[in-house]
């Protein structure tokens, strides 16, 4: 069942944080806050998670996470690049030590050309940036549901690489 890999893929991160003592915050587009309110059921996240920023709108994307309008302006708001900067900017503006970020369209139309489904997710630390592409199908639902899944399994491997 999805609730259970996203419970599961959320334990693993939370106790990837607490074991090494480390931070996390969110920039969430299309899953609209639920991987915050994911987090936020596990006990003692308190002692990791910051926070984070709901981040709908693409303009909200430049003023809270930190994505340049000019990158913002070339690619648009569903692309790689933009997933990337909204982690790294949602790390910085919120310090602290990893960032999360969701960005896709969860449907049923196609956004700018962009089909349902597209979704990129990106995980920042202070090593690096990872970014992957996810293509789902289903339901709005569904296509956030797995956004969530995949950003917290992402999340959990750049942790737990950067500090082997």
């Amino acid at each position: 069942m999805a609730g259970d890999r996203i419970d599961e893929a959320c334990r693993r991160l939370v106790e990837l944080l607490l074991e090494r003592r480390v931070t996390l915050v969110t920039a969430e587009s299309l899953t609209g806050g639920m991987v915050g309110a994911v987090l936020t059921e596990v006990p003692g996240v308190s002692a990791v998670y910051r926070g984070g920023v709901i981040v709908y709108a693409t303009d909200l994307k430049a003023t809270l996470a930190g994505v340049p309008e000019d990158l913002l302006a070339a690619v648009g708001p569903v692309h790689p690049d933009t997933a990337a900067a909204l982690a790294t900017g949602v790390r910085e503006r919120l310090g602290a030590d990893y960032g999360l970020a969701t960005t896709g369209v969860a449907g049923p139309d196609p956004q700018a050309g962009v089909g349902a489904g597209t979704v990129y997710v990106a995980a920042a630390g202070p090593r690096s940036v990872q970014v992957r592409k996810l293509q789902l199908s289903g339901d709005r639902a569904a296509v956030r549901h797995g956004s969530v899944e995949a950003v917290l399994k992402l999340g959990a491997e750049v942790v737990a690489e950067e500090l082997d």
